[in-house]
């Protein structure tokens, strides 16, 4: 029997728990009392002294080392637990049948040297009707320890219990876990006795028939000669406040199937009088054998005031346990292994049938009414998913999503979305496996009309799904750009801000915003022309600064003439000649800069241009210009600015902003 000291290292990583040193002592200590107690049933109680020595350190004295010492009155090191102690994997508490008992895969004892640098035992233990004393003496340095290495002598009755002792505390933990506080600090008596309350509450609790009048004590000696001391009790155990069961649904971890079977959780929640407990801090956790594993605090108590506070005068403890939990936990008992984060998810290894958030689902309303601060309104979140997201109450209860403390309208909006996204592919599949099946079925059959019922079925099914998230996105994303063309028509954007001298591009940055600039629709379907009229979204064809002889009516296949846009400045300019003298038969402004130009023809003179939807023919377009030169013709233009005049008459290479082909 050997332990491999270096490679229990390598293979099992160190705890991200600041105590878990303290926690895997005391957890052995209550385990070897309950076995004990089993072996030789007598009245007694589990006692366990923790002793902190804090040691001045460095040439100057100017940093500090800490050992501990825990002892206790359990069953002590005989041969079967030296045995277990010895072997990484081993299952040696697993085959015990005592109630209580810590199970685990004896990787504990690896958190004692990722911590310190010796590890020392003295253990007295009955064996038959001899008492012994096994030792293992403190030495730095080992890389592996062999039964040899005990030393084994006679002992008294009296002395039947274990002293571990641990010395020098290594530079891995000191970087990782301890940097924030100092030592004498953070392992100050009356801080291991409030953490080490809330890490085996749920355990004493539950373990108090067995346990006796327990004591577990505290004491911490400074280099100045100061000592600290504290202690855990029977008598300073609360009563639970109430207790809870929550099911999580079963599903298939490929498909995400409902197995028609549920996991049950349980919830106990601890409300103490901070006037009576001075606790650290509030605690949400997941626990494994009774035991907290995975603190969950900051997912209902946001920020650090409202996790180190009392909430209206009490300190709050919950601890979510479940057989799942204490499968899964992992072997530095802070965290959770092969629990996905949900089903269907991307492992495609795990066989676990829950996920987090499905257990989160069902415990989060739970936890809700249990831990919630004053000043929280779950109706402003509501308000809010629906201004910023467009997500409307009904949206919510067709999706059974709930709105719990701490969540923003952000992370509502994106769990309704997703739900909404997961039914709308299902349906989508179903949709396509019935189309599938029907393409198989023969027309003059019975099971074909079945078939198209089915399919009308299901494609109405799923319109509001599709609708509702969908028409959603879509309301927000049209108030957004108008609010952005409003901005940009007061010059409010943060890029209108300009230097004095520089170009303005106002134009341009509103221009756009309907349209990108020099684009068409075979390079871009992106846009919002819907601004200027919903009907311009459903065109072929858009094209945006482009000059005529480049607009293609389809990919490849020019709609004017290489020389449309020569041919068309001569033509214009010839026009603004002839009619240089002519003045508007009406003109009409308007005070927001409109200019409304009309043109009285003579009976049965009908006008050649006339109204935004004609369209002219690619050969008749040429003589079209040249007719609208020597014609006057009945026109109506609408312009943002008047010196859209100027501009017409002397830049006629200007391509059009936007050209429409219908």
């Amino acid at each position: 029997m050997t332990l491999d000291i270096r490679g229990s290292l390598k293979n099992t990583k160190i705890s991200s728990d600041g105590y878990v040193v303290l926690e895997e002592l005391i957890s052995n200590s209550i385990d070897a009392f309950l076995i004990r107690q089993h072996l030789d049933p007598s009245k007694r109680n589990l006692n366990v002294s923790i002793e902190v020595d804090v040691i001045a350190s460095g040439l100057l004295g100017d940093s500090s080392d800490i050992s501990i010492t825990c002892t206790d009155n359990g069953c002590g090191f005989g041969d079967d637990q030296t045995e277990a102690f010895l072997t990484k994997d081993t299952s040696y508490k697993d085959d015990l049948s005592i109630a209580g008992i810590g199970k685990c895969k004896g990787a504990g004892r690896i958190q004692y040297f990722h911590h310190f640098e010796m590890v020392g035992i003295r253990s007295t233990y009955r064996r038959e009707e001899d008492l012994l004393t096994r030792t293992l003496p403190l030495a730095a340095g080992r890389k592996k320890i062999d039964l040899a290495d005990f030393v084994v002598t006679d002992a008294n009755a009296d002395e039947i219990g274990t002293t571990i002792r641990l010395e020098s505390l290594k530079q891995a933990p000191r970087t990782r876990l301890y940097k924030s506080e100092p030592l004498g600090e953070i392992f100050s008596a009356a801080n291991m006795r409030r953490n080490m309350l809330i890490a085996f509450l749920q355990r004493l609790v539950s373990l108090k028939p067995q346990l006796g009048d327990f004591v577990i004590k505290f004491k911490t000696r400074y280099p100045e000669g100061r000592i600290d001391r504290s202690s855990l009790s029977a008598a300073d155990l609360p009563d639970v406040t109430v207790v809870k069961l929550a099911e999580v649904e079963e599903r298939d971890p490929r498909s995400g199937s409902p197995l028609g079977k549920a996991k049950q959780f349980t919830l106990s929640h601890y409300q103490l009088d901070a006037k009576t407990y001075d606790l650290p801090r509030n605690a949400i956790s997941f626990c494994a054998r009774s035991s907290p594993v995975l603190d969950i605090t900051k997912r209902y108590l946001r920020t650090a005031a409202e996790q180190n506070r009392p909430v209206e005068g009490f300190h709050n403890i919950v601890l979510v346990e479940g057989d799942v939990l204490d499968k899964r936990v992992n072997e530095q008992r802070d965290g959770f292994d092969d629990i996905p984060e949900e089903i269907p998810g991307d492992d495609l290894f795990t066989d676990e049938t829950v996920s987090f958030d499905g257990i989160f689902d069902q415990i989060d309303p739970i936890i809700e009414e249990m831990v919630t601060p004053s000043g929280w309104s779950k109706e402003d979140v509501i308000k809010d998913v629906t201004d910023k997201f467009g997500v409307i109450p009904a949206m919510l209860t067709d999706t059974d999503t709930r709105v719990v403390y701490g969540d923003s309208a952000k992370t509502v909006a994106e769990r309704v979305l997703k739900k909404y996204q997961e039914r709308i592919i299902a349906d989508t599949a179903e949709i396509f496996d019935l189309r599938a099946e029907i393409e198989k079925a023969e027309p003059h059959s019975a099971d074909f009309r079945h078939k198209i019922h089915e399919l009308s079925w299901k494609y109405t099914s799923s319109l509001k799904t599709f609708d509702m998230a969908n028409l959603s996105q879509l309301v927000v994303r049209r108030a957004g750009i108008v609010e952005i063309l409003e901005l940009a028509c007061n010059r409010e954007l943060a890029v209108q801000t300009v230097s004095e001298g520089q170009r303005r591009k106002d134009e341009q940055i509103i221009h756009s915003i309907f349209f990108p600039m020099k684009k068409d629709t075979h390079e871009t379907s992106d846009h919002d022309i819907w601004l200027l009229s919903e009907e311009y979204q459903y065109y072929d064809y858009i094209a945006s600064d482009k000059p005529l002889a480049q607009i293609e009516c389809k990919e490849g296949e020019k709609l004017f003439d290489a020389d449309i846009d020569t041919e068309m400045a001569t033509t214009l300019r010839r026009r603004a000649d002839e009619n240089a003298a002519m003045r508007p038969d009406i003109a009409i402004f308007g005070k927001e800069g409109s200019a409304i130009i009309i043109e009285f023809k003579a009976p049965g003179v009908v006008p050649l241009c006339c109204g935004r939807h004609h369209f002219f023919p690619k050969r008749s377009f040429k003589a079209a210009l040249s007719s609208m030169a020597s014609a006057r013709s009945r026109f109506s233009f609408v312009f943002s600015s008047s010196s859209v005049f100027s501009r017409l008459a002397s830049d006629t290479s200007m391509p059009p902003n936007l050209a429409f082909h219908l």
